[in-house]
C-alpha cells in the first residue's frame, strides 16, 4: 500500500475473503446510513445483462448515478443481494449466477486521503481501481481497460465523477465512461472476439420513508442560528413558509460570502441590496455564479492554474495542482534529511495549498445549485438536499468535516435500471471521429440517466407533509 504522502496508483487486489466479509457486513453498513429498504425497478434488464456477461456474449459496463456518499452501499446491495436473489434456482430450476454477482470499479484516489488508509485498503481488496480524475491517469486507464476486456466481473463507474448533493439533478457527465466503452468495443473487434459491449445506465434516488418536516425545521433553525440570524417564532412546517426561511438563509450566506471575497480578496463583486425579497430569487443564480467565479480565481491565481473550461474542469485542474504540491512525485518531495528550514518551508507551502483548495471545495458544493430547485418542487427530499448543501458550506467555513452530515430520517433507496446501450454499432463513427463519437455517447447516456429520475411529487418522495 502506498504511503499516506504518496498519490501513487492503488491497483485492485480483489480478495474473496474481504468480499465475503463485506457481504456479511452490508446490512450494518446500510443501517448506519439510515437506509431501511431498497427498491429495484426493471431488474430483468440487469439480470439479462449479467446473464449475457457470464455467458461470454458481452462485456458489461455499469454506469450509475452518484447523488450521495451512500451510493456504493446501495450498488453493493443491488449486486450482492437483489441480483443474486434474482439468479437463484426456483421451482423451474433457473440458473444461478456463477460467480456470485459483483463488480469491479473506479474510485477517486482522493477518497483514502479524507476517509483514511483503511478505506483505501478495503476499496482495493474489493476490486477497486483508484483514479485521479483531474489528469490523464494512465495506470488507472490501462487497468480499467484490461478489466473491461478480460475481467471476471462487470465494471462499474459513476460518470458524474463526484456527488452533487441533488437527488433529482444530474451533473454533466464526464466523457471517461463513454471512452472506456468505445475502447472496449474497439479492442474486442480488433482482437476478433465476438462479445458485444453493453453500457447499462443505473439510476439511484433516495426518499424518506416517513415525514421528516420537523427534522427539516430543526436543522433550518440550527443553520439560521449559526449564520447569525435572529431566532424566529415561526415553527410552521408548511412548505411555502419553510421555503421563505430557507431562501432567506441562503441569501444571508451568499451575501456574507460575497463580502468576504470582495473585502479579503479584492474580488470585483457588487454589494448586494440591503434587503432581498424572500419570494424573488431571479438574481440568486447570477449572484452565485459570480461568487463561484471569484472563489475559483482566488485559488487559480494562488496555484498558478489557467482558468479555462467549465466549473467542473476548473475544479479538477485546481485539485490536481494542489495534489502535485501536497503529494509530489518521487524524487521531488522534501527529503527526510532536509534542514529544519527546508522542512518548515515545505510545511508552510502545504498549509497554504490546503487553504487554496478550500476555495475550490466551496465551489464544488454549489456546482449544481440553481436557486429554483426547491421552489420548483417543495418536497421534503428537495428541502433536505438544499439544507444539507448549506450545512456543508457552513461546515467547510468553520473547518469541519462535511462527510459527517446529519441524518434527517430513515430513507429508502430507489434503483431504476435503464435501457442497455449497445456500443459496437458506434464503432464506425468512433474510428472516423473519436472526439465526436465519445461526445455523442456521453450525451445519449446523459439523457438516459436523466430519464431514470422520478420527481418527488410523482412517487419519488416520502409520505406526509
Amino acid at each position: 500500500m502506498p504511503s499516506p504522502t504518496s498519490l501513487e496508483f492503488i491497483p485492485p487486489r480483489l480478495d474473496g475473503r474481504v468480499l465475503a466479509g463485506a457481504r456479511r457486513l452490508l446490512p450494518l453498513w446500510l443501517h448506519r446510513a439510515g437506509l431501511r429498504s431498497v427498491r429495484v425497478e426493471d431488474m430483468e434488464r440487469l439480470q439479462a445483462a449479467m446473464e449475457a456477461f457470464q455467458g461470454g456474449r458481452s462485456r458489461l459496463l455499469l454506469a450509475f448515478r452518484h447523488p450521495s456518499l451512500d451510493d456504493p452501499a446501495v450498488m453493493a446491495h443491488l449486486l450482492w443481494v437483489e441480483l443474486a436473489r434474482a439468479g437463484r434456482p426456483g421451482s423451474e430450476g433457473e440458473r444461478r449466477f456463477r460467480p456470485r454477482p459483483h463488480a469491479q470499479f473506479l474510485y477517486d484516489r482522493g477518497i483514502p486521503l479524507w476517509a483514511g488508509a483503511p478505506v483505501g485498503w478495503l476499496l482495493s481488496h474489493l476490486g477497486g481501481c483508484s483514479t485521479q480524475r483531474s489528469k490523464l491517469d494512465l495506470p488507472a486507464l490501462r487497468t480499467a481497460r484490461a478489466l473491461l476486456l478480460d475481467g471476471s466481473y462487470p465494471f462499474a463507474v459513476a460518470p458524474e465523477g463526484s456527488t452533487n448533493g441533488h437527488n433529482e439533478v444530474i451533473s454533466p457527465l464526464e466523457p471517461g465512461v463513454a471512452q472506456l466503452a468505445l475502447w472496449t468495443a474497439d479492442d474486442l473487434a480488433r482482437a476478433g472476439r465476438p462479445e458485444a459491449t453493453t453500457l447499462l445506465p443505473i439510476g439511484l434516488q433516495y426518499s424518506f420513508i416517513t415525514p421528516v418536516w420537523p427534522a427539516i425545521e430543526r436543522l433550518l433553525r440550527e443553520l439560521e442560528t449559526e449564520a447569525g440570524l435572529p431566532p424566529t417564532p415561526d415553527r410552521s412546517l408548511e412548505p411555502q413558509r419553510l421555503y421563505v426561511r430557507l431562501y432567506s438563509l441562503a441569501v444571508v450566506i451568499l451575501t456574507r460570502m460575497e463580502n468576504f471575497y470582495r473585502d479579503a480578496y479584492h474580488q470585483p463583486l457588487p454589494k448586494a441590496p440591503d434587503a432581498t425579497p424572500a419570494s424573488n430569487n431571479s438574481d440568486f443564480g447570477a449572484r452565485l455564479s459570480r461568487l463561484m467565479e471569484a472563489a475559483l480565481q482566488v485559488a487559480e491565481r494562488a496555484l498558478a492554474v489557467e482558468g479555462r473550461g467549465d466549473v467542473n474542469e476548473r475544479c479538477r485542474r485546481l485539485e490536481q495542482a494542489g495534489w502535485d504540491r501536497l503529494y509530489p512525485a518521487s524524487g521531488t518531495a522534501t527529503p527526510l534529511a532536509a534542514s529544519a528550514l527546508e522542512r518548515g518551508l515545505a510545511s508552510r507551502l502545504a498549509e497554504q495549498t490546503a487553504q487554496q483548495l478550500w476555495h475550490m471545495r466551496l465551489v464544488e458544493s454549489f456546482v449544481a445549485v440553481s436557486g429554483s430547485y426547491v421552489k420548483d418542487d417543495p418536497s421534503q427530499e428537495r428541502f433536505a438536499d438544499s439544507l444539507l448543501i448549506l450545512w456543508d458550506t457552513l461546515c467547510r467555513i468553520r473547518g469541519g468535516k462535511p462527510e459527517r452530515r446529519p441524518r434527517l430520517g430513515v430513507r429508502r433507496a430507489q434503483i431504476r435500471i435503464g435501457e442497455a446501450i449497445a456500443v459496437a454499432p458506434r464503432l464506425a463513427a468512433y474510428r472516423a471521429d473519436r472526439r465526436s463519437a465519445v461526445a455523442n455517447l456521453t450525451a445519449d447516456l446523459q439523457r438516459e440517466m436523466e430519464g431514470l429520475i422520478v420527481p418527488s411529487g410523482d412517487g419519488g418522495g416520502g409520505g406526509g407533509g
